[in-house]
């Protein structure tokens, strides 16, 4: 039986709040993934697309089926609905005991999630991978399919596809559109793609142009990102601080237009910093906890 010791914290992470999804190759080192699984990574991710190769597919496959018969719990990137391995995978998830999810591929149509959902058992949430400029389009019917769970940015796909450039301005109009889309479709804010090669104040600055927008979580393919992935998606201190200032003194007096809008803000800081275990924890916090 395969054991793969997940981290407690994350475990118990509502997928719907989960801000770093890490990528992992099935055809992995049996210790690359141990250390996956015990990442600070919110989500995981058994990719069976980009993550094999064509002819390592079939094999690739069995293993992730094995491993989540085994005790192994987590998410599976499958293939795009257009090939042929799309029907393999399906079909060979559907009896899995440990999929917590699927991430569809090249996501185009509603249709899509539509015929996934169908093949899959029912209930099971499906994140909408959307990396084509006709997948953009369609954004909004897609996020508002009734299977969809989320939608995420394939961004390295959605510019060969379109032939734009990697910059936050090139890109500012489709993470803006996943945005409107997921709302629309009333899901949680959309996946940012993968900032390869980045760490620290680097990835600090390209989650930055992702939570401007209001997406909530990132893709990546590196398990050292994540933690930093996690702080840039999490409130910050001063955030935390101001709702403590909010939530803690009730204002005694008349309150203008900008009451309620600012008090459902805290509320909603208060939330997060508590499921992510800040609440209680800032600087600020330790200071107010000794007066």
């Amino acid at each position: 039986m395969l054991e793969f010791h997940r981290n407690e914290r994350a475990r118990q992470l509502r997928p719907s709040l989960s801000r770093s999804w890490l990528l992992v190759r099935p055809n992995s080192a049996e210790k690359d993934f141990e250390e996956a699984f015990a990442s600070e990574a919110d989500s995981i991710i058994l990719d069976l697309e980009d993550g094999c190769p064509e002819d390592e597919k079939d094999e690739a496959r069995s293993r992730v089926v094995k491993m989540l018969n085994s005790g192994v719990v987590a998410w599976v990137r499958i293939n795009a609905i257009t090939t042929e391995h799309w029907w393999k995978d399906v079909k060979a998830l559907k009896n899995t005991k440990g999929l917590r999810g699927v991430m569809l591929a090249t996501a185009e149509h509603a249709t899509d999630i539509d015929r996934t959902a169908s093949e899959l058992p029912a209930g099971t949430p499906i994140i909408a991978l959307i990396e084509s400029a006709l997948g953009v389009h369609n954004a909004v019917e897609i996020a508002s399919a009734i299977g969809t769970f989320r939608i995420a940015f394939g961004a390295g796909d959605y510019r060969r596809d379109t032939g734009s450039s990697d910059t936050p301005m090139a890109l500012a109009y489709v993470r803006s559109q996943l945005v409107i889309a997921s709302t629309l479709g009333g899901i949680p804010g959309p996946i940012d793609g993968p900032s390869v090669g980045k760490y620290k104040a680097a990835l600090t600055e390209a989650c930055t142009y992702a939570t401007a927008h209001g997406m909530t979580g990132k893709l990546t393919l590196d398990s050292d990102q994540a933690d930093t992935i996690n702080q840039a998606f999490s409130p910050s201190d001063h955030e935390i601080a101001e709702a403590h200032k909010m939530l803690d003194v009730p204002i005694d007096g008349p309150r203008d237009g900008s009451y309620l809008p600012r008090y459902l803000r805290a509320k909603k800081v208060k939330e997060l910093a508590k499921v992510y275990g800040l609440w209680g924890k800032t600087e600020s916090d330790a200071q107010r906890a000794n007066v």
